[in-house]
């Protein structure tokens, strides 16, 4: 028996934010130095590197429990389920509900249950919980949820990746251009034909690298060093990834018993264009191939990066004819894979 998704929805908030809406940001170095060059510089190599043009913000009135509500439902229409036959809610995020204009991370009713109760579903054998798991999360979510299925505690499961990095972000730190927020869900069942997942891989990475990604003190010394927002070491993060993430994905994939010719698609974890591109790379040079073309869906040029939305959101995108020059087919092999805090990795290959 395999798990497959049989329903999937995003919610791509309204408000774009594009580059140019930084031109008047006061960046610093982390030591609060001004940087010595304009930031028409700093956001034209911020655009090369990550490829990002835009982002999406949530609206004022939203909290990330609210876009996956809205993601969810989708998930559930598309699935053509009664949500009441939900044996499980598993909701991937990291800071919880931060209203806007505030920094103050709220979990309590944890996120699962607030889905749960914006759904209003009344069984209460329908458990709801949420996970911490950095940006793999919603991936992580699919593996538990194949581990309930597999044991025979659940039959359906709803897996969610929401967050509102816009919240969380120092905006005096020129890594705040990267962050978005957002919105994915997926129905997760059994799965009797061919279709479904085949073989995956996860890992956490936390003797050297747990703080690579953390919580820290704005870079202009005049804020309240108590008032804390997501902080990042790139460079150590970049040489991360491009070491573990292709490592992964290759042993990932030769679990599942199929030769990287089989491959029609990666979905990878929108984090940085450069970075996914590295590491695509440095995965195909594993098993001495080129990349071929088209293999890589991309989002982030539109959308930033949405942490634990990016890769359910994508895979939303392109079975929908969303993404341009890019099309899935059935019985098509995607490999699934992500990088984040923790250091956390993960991947699985699946068969659509």
């Amino acid at each position: 028996m395999k798990i497959k998704i049989t329903g999937v929805g995003s919610y791509i908030p309204e408000v774009k934010v594009a580059n140019i809406d930084f031109d008047k940001h006061v960046f610093l170095n982390e030591d609060g130095s001004p940087f010595a060059y304009p930031n028409e510089v700093v956001i034209g190599k911020f655009k090369s590197i990550t490829g990002i043009e835009q982002r999406r913000y949530a609206a004022p009135e939203q909290c990330s429990s609210d876009l996956a509500f809205l993601a969810s439902q989708k998930a559930i229409e598309n699935a053509g389920i009664d949500p009441e036959t939900l044996d499980y809610i598993i909701f991937a995020h990291n800071f919880g509900d931060v209203k806007y204009g505030t920094h103050q991370s709220d979990m309590i009713p944890s996120l699962a249950t607030r889905v749960k109760h914006k759904l209003q579903i009344k069984n209460p054998k329908c458990v709801a919980f949420d996970i911490l798991f950095g940006c793999p999360g919603w991936i992580e979510g699919v593996l538990q949820a194949n581990a309930f299925i597999k044991s025979g505690m659940a039959k359906r499961c709803l897996v969610i990746g929401s967050e509102t990095l816009s919240r969380v972000v120092d905006d005096h730190d020129r890594d705040s251009m990267i962050y978005s927020d957002g919105a994915g869900a997926t129905i997760i069942e059994s799965s009797d034909d061919e279709s479904g997942l085949l073989s995956y891989e996860s890992a956490t990475y936390a003797y050297n690298e747990a703080g690579y990604l953390f919580f820290g003190k704005s870079y202009n010394p005049d804020l309240d060093p108590d008032i804390k927002y997501i902080k990042m070491f790139g460079r150590k993060i970049y040489e991360f990834a491009l070491n573990e993430v292709p490592a992964a994905m290759k042993s990932c994939l030769d679990k599942s018993g199929l030769d990287i010719d089989d491959v029609k698609k990666i979905l990878i974890h929108q984090a940085n264009e450069k970075m996914d591109e590295a590491i695509i790379h440095r995965f195909y040079k594993l098993y001495g191939k080129s990349v071929p073309k088209d293999i890589m869906p991309m989002s982030i040029h539109e959308l930033g990066n949405s942490s634990v939305a990016t890769v359910p959101t994508l895979f939303d995108l392109l079975i929908n004819g969303k993404i341009e020059n890019q099309e899935i087919h059935k019985g098509d092999v995607i490999i699934f894979a992500s990088v984040g805090a923790g250091m956390n990795v993960n991947a699985f290959v699946y068969r659509y």
